[in-house]
């Protein structure tokens, strides 16, 4: 049976980069050999598309040595990659599978976190295109990397959410006055400042008072044109994995329990240098009711942006009153070794190859749907 031809975007022009790769090295080893054919396709912190030659030096060696075989069968100009200068307008993904033959990808694996990855916009290049893909649509993509859309959706969706205000860099830059009066009203300390579309806790702050508050926002600001600010809250943060299109379902609930509580979040140093100071349990220590209930708004979250493919949906239990709260979604979720998302579905009984396969059928469910659609009138 020939091998279904896969190809892995990573890296991006987006402050998780590195993660991407990271993420990308997790599927490029775990992904069925015997069954897929993999193409690795690299773009560059300034945006540039490699081909998949210069692409697999961004990866570890014994990561290159999995895939190299199918590289090196490759001439270097064999690739036509999506927005390639040297064609006209949007050329396929495609790969040379002999003399004066040309077959293109069978799915894309955007590996991609963050801005210009997370956000709709390659998803509407591989729309454009018409090449099947892993994750969510334009729509979902871009609505669940701002958080300020995203919180709109879940309210009305009738999700509890917790307090947060919102604003653009530029109404900062005009008065830090007024934005610093708005938060300390409605939120108070302590307080979360984020950039709002970002993920992996980049350009992320806790604000204990107004001077750390500035801080924070200038911070927030270098990575993004709008700043979202939530309430601190006393509270455990639990997520959830879901896998899924029109009938998605979810894992067994993880949680990060951080071991110095002098340690109020999880950024990006905790999240990823293995220091040692947290470690995620699955399943999350809760009782089988509330378990039932995480996994139920998860869904509800996922259907909310109209999800598909995979996310995984944070949450705030309040340690006070027992209240849950959906936090955010991230719908293309950390899947390097450290991340939660492949340590949920392991404690739900799927290995990560089995995730990564059941993603990509999914990816081609989902093209064949839209298929069915009209283009004309």
């Amino acid at each position: 049976m020939e091998k279904i031809k896969v190809g892995v975007i990573y890296g991006g022009r987006s402050g998780e980069h590195e993660i991407s790769v990271r993420s990308a090295i997790t599927v490029i080893e775990q992904i069925d050999k015997d069954k897929y054919d993999v193409l690795p396709i690299a773009i560059t912190e300034q945006g540039s598309w490699l081909n998949p030659h210069d692409s697999l030096e961004l990866l570890p060696s014994e990561t290159q040595k999995l895939i190299s075989n199918s590289v090196e069968k490759l001439p270097r100009a064999s690739i036509a990659l999506l927005g390639d200068t040297n064609y006209q307008g949007l050329t396929k993904i495609e790969i040379n599978g002999g003399e004066n033959r040309l077959s293109k990808l069978d799915v894309v694996f955007p590996v991609l976190h963050g801005t210009f990855g997370e956000d709709g916009t390659i998803q509407g290049l591989l729309e454009m295109a018409d090449v099947p893909y892993v994750g969510c649509g334009v729509l979902a993509s871009s609505c669940g990397m701002d958080k300020v859309v995203m919180k709109a959706l879940f309210r009305d969706a009738g999700l509890q959410i917790c307090e947060y205000v919102w604003f653009l860099r530029s109404e900062w830059e005009r008065d830090e006055d007024v934005v610093i009066k708005q938060t300390e009203a409605k939120l108070g300390y302590p307080c979360f400042v984020k950039p709002a579309n970002l993920g992996s806790s980049v350009g992320v702050s806790m604000a204990n008072d107004r001077e750390s508050l500035r801080a924070a926002i200038k911070l927030a600001a270098e990575y993004d044109r709008k700043i979202i600010i939530e309430e601190g809250l006393d509270m455990r943060e639990i997520e959830c994995a879901v896998i899924g299109n029109d009938e998605p379902r979810a894992s067994l609930p993880g949680e990060y329990i951080i071991r110095d509580e002098s340690k109020k979040f999880l950024d990006y140093t905790e999240k990823y240098s293995g220091t040692g100071n947290n470690e995620f349990i699955v399943p999350a220590p809760v009782s089988d009711e509330l378990s039932a209930k995480i996994q139920k708004l998860a869904v509800n979250a996922f259907k909310a942006i109209d999800g598909s493919g995979l996310a995984r949906v944070d949450f705030f239990l309040l340690n006070k009153t027992g209240a849950l709260l959906v936090n955010e979604i991230n719908t293309l979720p950390g899947l390097t070794s450290a991340s939660g998302f492949p340590k949920m579905w392991a404690g739900s009984g799927l290995n990560f190859s089995q995730v990564v396969d059941a993603l990509i059928n999914l990816a081609i469910e989902r093209h064949r749907d839209k298929s069915r659609n009209k283009t004309s009138f």
